[in-house]
């Protein structure tokens, strides 16, 4: 708990690259942050030990090459610090995924100036980033990813931009804060069947659908699978597991009802919709989903499952 509160706070006071009006960050001169790294804290060591040895022993040479050093250590706080300046970062966009997968944000990073920018790189605290190089006058695509634990809405968190260019001996870095979130669906359930309670609804024209007749091919085995479906003989050839799936002359819809599921938990009932609407979708059903808050009409497609994906990542128990 402390540590959490910790952060709370340095989050709070900590400098911030904010987006604007028009959504667009802009790196300002006093949002950068800047220290040395290993290598430039151990070549600072290094010229410390050259110059005790060039007072020692009064070589010229020693000077030299100890200043000239020191000379290149100080100029390169300045490039890598200018390499950051003036860049713009936009939100794009982020496609949704279901809980336990990782949330893939993606980011614009502008360059206005008439300078390359080399070795810029985007990451989060907790997941990782992207890297790359910025021509003049011209953009980028960068990613980061953040992992999932629940569904609903997952808003971007504070993103670190940063630079070791030229020579890694400094790292320049500031936090960029962007409206930015992802949905996340809930995750399928490992197993579980549509109640058959479930309305199915005949049709007499098409031949669409999953029946009991005609066999139209094999799709790899899924947790909650019927044995009697498994392909034995395909098994037997050590080809892996698989189904069989069988179609009919009919045009099923099946109605997913909140009210039909098991009595378990809001999260896992929701977890079995998730999975019966992916089970619908791949059987080429037509279905509708009904909460207690919502209904959707009968429908098929990407855009049918989407629809009612985000219903369930949304929904609010006790709605």
């Amino acid at each position: 708990m402390i540590p959490q509160l910790q952060q709370e706070w340095i989050r709070l006071f900590r400098r911030h690259t904010r987006e604007d009006l028009g959504g667009r960050a802009h790196v300002r001169a006093r949002s950068i942050y800047i220290l040395p790294t290993r290598q430039g804290l151990l070549l600072v060591g290094m010229l410390l030990l050259m110059l005790v040895g060039s007072l020692n022993y009064g070589s010229n040479l020693g000077y030299l090459v100890t200043f000239l050093l020191g000379g290149v250590w100080l100029s390169t706080i300045l490039h890598t610090w200018r390499n950051l300046l003036g860049l713009v970062i936009s939100p794009v966009g982020a496609s949704a995924v279901f809980a336990g997968q990782p949330a893939v944000f993606t980011l614009r990073v502008d360059n206005p100036s008439r300078l390359a920018r080399f070795g810029i790189g985007l990451e989060l605290p907790r997941g990782s980033g992207g890297r790359g190089d910025i021509p003049a006058g011209a953009a980028v695509r960068l990613q980061v990813s953040q992992t999932t634990r629940q569904r609903g809405r997952l808003p971007l968190d504070d993103v670190t931009l940063s630079t070791r260019y030229p020579l890694g001996l400094f790292r320049a870095w500031t936090y960029v804060r962007v409206e930015l979130e992802c949905l996340v669906y809930p995750a399928p359930a490992d197993q579980g069947e549509p109640p058959r309670e479930a309305v199915y609804r005949r049709s007499d024209v098409g031949h669409q659908g999953v029946g009991a007749d005609d066999f139209i091919g094999l799709r790899n085995f899924r947790p909650g699978d019927s044995p009697r479906h498994i392909d034995w003989k395909v098994l037997a050839r050590e080809r892996g597991l698989l189904c069989k799936q069988f179609g009919g002359d009919r045009n099923d819809q099946i109605s997913l009802d909140w009210e039909l599921l098991p009595p378990v938990g809001a999260e896992q009932r929701l977890r079995l919709l998730s999975r019966f609407v992916l089970l619908a979708e791949e059987q080429q059903l037509s279905y509708g989903l009904k909460l207690p808050s919502l209904t959707i009409p009968m429908g098929r497609g990407e855009h049918q499952m989407h629809r009612c994906l985000r219903a369930l990542a949304l929904f609010e128990a006790g709605s």
